[in-house]
């Protein structure tokens, strides 16, 4: 039964790929022109659509991809070791800022479905790519926004937040994002951000020192760390 089940996702999965501009329900943004990175909030490379699958702490996922976003081909090895290494609270909520197609949030929500986990991201077809990923990995306990970095959030606040963060922006952006981090957690939660050792990775640790005052490297993989900070 678990075998036709699989078997019927990947179908439904292949037939959202074949007729994605011809069904209302999965109307894809149109492309506008602007920066073409993948912090841009309208990316402008023609559509093309993929799937990958990926098997992250034993759980097997699936997503839908594209181009004109964050690592179409893979779940990339600095995402892979933050889902593999991330401390996730009990209940409460969680916000992955800067989500791309939603790999980490839908992981999140997976690992504990006791969680609400809200997903922002700036470019439009990555959070229509991970609206597309909850609905796929049936996840209930998730949700999507659009807008930069903590615009789509306002004032709430998060018992945990992770990210992958949007060093293609620049690092004043990135530095800009750590600092306003504190002001949407609760006390005692856990940030936690996978970093490129060899990009800026001295200059982060710097950035977490001065908002949360304390920092320890969770992990290291690859070339890759994940920094965590705690708000006291």
């Amino acid at each position: 039964m678990e075998l036709l089940r699989k078997q019927r996702e990947f179908l439904c999965l292949e037939a959202l790929i074949q007729n994605v501009g011809k069904a209302a329900k999965y109307k894809m943004p149109q492309n506008h022109k602007g920066l073409n990175h993948y912090f841009a909030a309208q990316p402008k490379s023609k559509l093309k659509l993929g799937k990958i699958h990926a098997c992250l702490r034993g759980v097997s996922f699936e997503f839908l991809t594209a181009s004109g976003v964050f690592s179409k081909k893979r779940v990339d090895l600095g995402t892979k070791l933050l889902i593999e290494s991330m401390i996730l609270p009990e209940k409460g909520s969680v916000l992955d800022v800067e989500c791309g197609y939603g790999a980490v949030g839908v992981a999140a929500a997976t690992f504990n479905p006791n969680l609400r986990v809200v997903m922002v991201d700036v470019n439009e077809r990555a959070v229509w790519l991970a609206k597309q990923n909850i609905e796929i990995n049936r996840i209930s306990n998730a949700e999507v926004r659009r807008g930069n970095l903590y615009e789509p959030v306002g004032n709430l606040t998060f018992d945990c937040i992770l990210s992958n963060p949007p060093v293609s922006a620049g690092m004043s952006t990135v530095r800009a994002m750590i600092a306003e981090t504190p002001a949407h957690m609760t006390s005692k939660a856990l940030f936690q951000m996978v970093v490129k050792s060899k990009i800026g990775g001295k200059r982060l640790q710097s950035f977490f020192e001065e908002a949360f005052g304390n920092f320890t490297i969770l992990a290291r993989e690859s070339g890759y760390r994940v920094l965590m900070a705690e708000k006291q």
